[in-house]
């Protein structure tokens, strides 16, 4: 899967896309389908509001 990674303190700039292997649920969870999703602009203004 590919999702937005943060692996070090900082701004927007700290952000990576990367591909991850698809998770697997555990007892009493459940694994949805999820095609696309986003990035806004209030999870980047927190992400500068961060530092």
């Amino acid at each position: 899967m590919r999702a937005v990674q943060i692996t070090e303190f900082g701004g927007p700039e700290v952000m990576d896309v990367v591909d991850l292997p698809d998770p697997v649920p555990g007892d009493g969870e459940q694994l949805f389908d999820i095609s696309s999703s986003g990035v806004n602009f209030a999870d980047t203004h927190h992400r500068l509001s961060a530092n």
